[in-house]
């Protein structure tokens, strides 16, 4: 378990690494535990390490479905507080997991309902 926590977290210094969002592109951070998803658009360019924008869970979505089912619904949800709040292009940060599943279905559903990246 340690091993699968400590290179989640190695992959994601490699990221982070790479990547950083502006006021005019701001970072959308996704994290994912069994059971949720969560989701931040971060302006790391403000005051103290970073301000966060934009946030969406999929705590909020009382329906019963699938758990990619509530990650699409959370990916459409994010994307529109974010265009309301002006934010229509973003740098897509993964948090070091992988680009499938649960973090693609957001992804793909943010793209559809009008975010960029």
């Amino acid at each position: 378990m340690i091993d699968k926590i400590a290179r989640r977290l190695k992959i994601k210094a490699g990221v982070r690494g790479k990547i950083s969002g502006t006021a005019q592109k701001p970072r959308m951070s996704v994290f994912k535990s069994n059971s949720q998803i969560y989701v931040q658009i971060i302006d790391d360019t403000a005051a103290n390490g970073g301000k966060t924008l934009v946030a969406e869970s999929s705590l909020a979505i009382k329906e019963k479905m699938t758990k990619s089912e509530k990650s699409a619904k959370v990916g459409e949800l994010i994307a529109k507080k974010a265009i309301a709040a002006g934010i229509e292009t973003v740098v897509f940060d993964r948090n070091g997991f992988l680009y499938h599943g649960r973090v693609k279905e957001l992804a793909e559903a943010a793209r559809k309902a009008g975010l960029k990246f």
